[in-house]
């Protein structure tokens, strides 16, 4: 077996993830898991059948990394490090005599008759009866995501559904999020609000930048708004700043504001909710003066306040570049690939794995396991070949 890496290391882009600590799984059953990758999730059951979570944590154990999930949910290697993912892998490749060309670029495919003969390099033919294209999506270019694989996939006959850059943070209309930077909260609900498109939304922190809005929350929902933007050019989210707390209980805490303190500033008062920066903006949007005495706080106004931290508007203008996109969305069309092979309806002997693929999930350890399932289950497929 030959790898083809056109870097002058293997395993690069392994390394940034998870913030270097390698978040490779999660601890969600398998239903759940295909669920979070949306309308094409299914595609993936053969290969998480193949090589699930807790398998590929065995799979790790047995290659001397054992991993942890500290929050009973994220699975990270017990090192804390993702070079140790990375050393078992480049360990497990020298075992099975792998030949790792670094530094190579596979330029075309060789077809005669509708069968995979081949792949023309830098460093010149090799013959090959199976071939597994497992170049990613154009994430991250400078750590060696070009999208180089789909024109590969295209001589091979394939169509590529439009690659989009995903996990990405957003970009706002309002400027006030500036004001705001590196503010960040915890268990936000944010969702799409376009009418007939409204989403469930997704729930997680929340940071604000000089450009808009990020952290996991966002980076999640950004899955759907990007290809929403491309579409209507503008997209409006809601952000319920504290989902645990229902309007109702809000409107309690108001009415207990004027009773016992009602000499109090609603800024004051607000502020032991929110960051002060943060319930200084929202009353400000709100149109209420942070003069306002508990007391004298009007109806309409907790009304307006309410409605902002519950509903909090913000218009989406655009989103972050391939350059910072933790993901691409997009890729080979999946009715061109046998789901229980990952092999090519088109082209006999050419295989498919991860992200070149139009599959895509939230953060959290699904990409990577995807990644490894696929990688996985292609393997053993084009072995057996």
């Amino acid at each position: 077996m030959t790898i083809v890496e056109h870097l002058d290391r293997p395993g690069v882009k392994l390394l940034a993830t998870g913030g270097g600590r390698c978040n490779l799984t999660n601890t969600l059953d398998t239903e759940t898991f295909m669920h979070s990758f949306g309308k094409n999730g299914r595609f993936m059951q053969p290969a998480l059948e193949e090589m699930s979570a807790s398998r590929l944590r065995s799979f790790f154990a047995d290659h001397n990394v054992p991993t942890v999930s500290p929050d009973g949910f994220h699975v990270y290697p017990l090192s804390n490090s993702a070079v140790s993912i990375q050393q078992a892998l480049k360990q497990c490749c020298a075992s099975l005599g792998v030949n790792l060309l670094l530094g190579t670029e596979a330029s075309s495919l060789v077809i005669r008759d509708s069968s995979l003969a081949g792949v023309t390099t830098s460093a010149g033919e090799l013959p090959a009866a199976s071939v597994i294209l497992a170049t990613g999506g154009r994430s991250y270019p400078d750590l060696g995501a070009t999208g180089s694989g789909y024109a590969l996939a295209v001589q091979a006959g394939h169509t590529i559904v439009e690659p989009l850059p995903v996990l990405v943070p957003l970009f706002t209309r309002e400027t006030w999020p500036r004001e705001l930077s590196g503010v960040s909260l915890q268990g936000v609900h944010a969702q799409i609000d376009l009418p007939r498109l409204r989403t469930d939304g997704c729930t997680g922190d929340l940071l604000f930048t000089r450009t808009g809005v990020s952290g996991p929350v966002i980076l999640d929902l950004s899955r759907e708004a990007v290809p929403l933007l491309r579409e209507h050019g503008e997209v409006p989210l809601r952000i319920n700043l504290e989902p645990a707390t229902s309007p109702a209980v809000w409107n309690s805490r108001f009415e207990n504001w004027s009773s016992a303190h009602g000499r109090k500033s609603v800024f004051r008062l607000l502020d032991q909710h929110l960051p002060s920066s943060l319930a200084r903006i929202i009353l400000r949007i709100a149109d209420v003066s942070e003069e306002t005495t508990a007391a004298g706080f009007r109806r309409s106004q907790r009304d307006a306040v309410l409605e902002r931290l519950t509903k909090l508007p913000l218009a989406v203008t655009g989103a972050g570049g391939f350059d910072n996109a933790m993901v691409t969305r997009g890729g080979i069309r999946l009715r061109e690939v046998d789901p229980k092979t990952l092999q090519s309806r088109i082209t006999r002997g050419l295989f498919f794995a991860g992200e070149i693929l139009d599959l895509d999930g939230p953060c959290g350890g699904y990409n990577l396991q995807w990644a490894f399932s696929s990688g996985w289950l292609a393997g053993r497929s084009a072995a057996g070949k």
